[in-house]
């Protein structure tokens, strides 16, 4: 897939008529400053850090101006920034409006109905993933019709608009449509749309490509796809690790049990947001080289839940315990471990050694991260 940043994705969403906020890129603190002070951008305005990660706002990369000055300063803190592995090359400056709701719109493909699928909520400017599925409508576009004015209709009695904001809508609706099917997109998401007067603008944009459409889409050839800077090294290096936007990280062995893992942490309120997956491995250099590649996303917390099999617990404490060591004082988190299998006592005993006890119960070890991540005690 290709995933373009913010800035790529409202160039697309202004090409098929999206309404945008004014604004303009900047890639140095000189150049945001000119682009206010032209009046390319009006104030007062919003500086925002263009990565691919998300929680940029909980993050510092967002920022907020009332002068060219303030513009300045807000784009040389911001791209001095590295944010979760990525450094900030670009900063988008925009328009700061004043808005009356929130919204959520996106459009993207339902793999197991083989449709698309419209995705509609009235909570927008969170992560979807924390809205109440009864908060949510879904409904499923045939592609051959297309996009009908009865679903475009759902979709205002869902938001509950009416008048200006409805007809804007309405427009809105069909410009998605058209860029989902004419660019390839796997997702087309505004979060959050936001309702300003009468009308509607879509303030952030998310925009993700099918990259087996390429052939048809040759300016995005030069895109790098959707792996950060750090999946980018972990990939070099032959090490399984995905970088989510929560702020656990996980350390597991075998797909499957990552994938359990992921799914306890979000069902006693966690968010994960690396992962790693250690497979067979028994090289301690390694699990080293893996554990320090986490430790440059900044986790509030880690996870380690290793079952012994063809993995050795002592290898992966060993491995744990050196890079630990390596990791500098100021940037240490958390560690809660739940290591089980062969030589778990010898591994058990390597990590007490170090200060950290090993959880041997999946609950009570996945609830003890969370609250480390939260700011409890581990």
């Amino acid at each position: 897939m290709v995933k373009l940043a913010e800035w790529r994705g409202k160039e697309v969403f202004r090409k098929y008529g999206v309404p945008l906020p004014k604004g303009a890129v900047a890639r140095s603190a000189a150049e945001a400053g000119a682009l206010v002070l032209d009046g390319t951008v009006p104030l007062p305005c919003v500086v925002k850090a263009q990565v691919l990660a998300g929680g940029r706002g909980k993050g510092g990369a967002v920022r907020f101006a009332a002068t060219a000055a303030e513009a300045r300063t807000a784009a040389e803190a911001i791209l001095g920034l590295e944010f979760k592995g990525e450094r900030v090359k670009e900063v988008l400056l925009e328009e700061k409006l004043s808005l009356s709701r929130e919204l959520y719109l996106s459009i993207t493909l339902d793999r197991s109905a083989r449709l698309p699928v419209l995705i509609t909520s009235g909570h927008g400017g969170v992560e979807i993933e924390s809205v109440d599925d009864a908060e949510i409508d879904r409904q499923h576009v045939d592609p051959f019709p297309g996009l009908t004015s009865f679903e475009k209709r759902r979709v205002a009695k869902v938001l509950g608009l009416t008048g200006g904001p409805a007809r804007s809508l309405d427009r809105l609706l069909e410009s998605l449509w058209r860029l989902f099917q004419a660019e390839d997109a796997e997702l087309v998401e505004i979060n959050p749309l936001a309702v300003v007067g009468d009308g509607l603008v879509a303030l952030d944009a998310k925009v993700i490509i099918e990259d087996d459409a390429n052939f048809r889409h040759p300016e995005y050839a030069a895109l790098r796809d959707d792996r950060t800077p750090l999946e980018e090294i972990a990939r070099e290096k032959d090490i399984a690790f995905v970088q989510l936007d929560g702020n656990i990280g996980v350390i597991a062995n075998g797909a499957g049990l990552t994938m359990a893992t992921l799914d306890v942490l979000k069902e006693f309120g966690g968010s994960p947001g690396v992962f790693l997956d250690l497979g067979g491995t028994d090289d301690p250099r390694k699990v080293t080289e893996a554990f320090l590649l986490m430790a440059r996303a900044k986790p509030k917390a880690v996870f380690l839940n290793i079952f012994g099999g063809v993995t050795r617990c002592d290898t992966v404490a060993k491995g744990l315990v050196d890079a630990m060591g390596q990791v500098p004082a100021n940037e240490r988190f958390p560690l809660v471990a739940r290591i089980r299998g062969n030589n778990e006592k010898e591994g058990i005993e390597i990590l007490r050694a170090a200060g950290v006890t090993s959880i041997p119960q999946l609950k009570e070890s996945a609830q003890a991260v969370v609250a480390a991540a939260a700011g409890g005690s581990a």
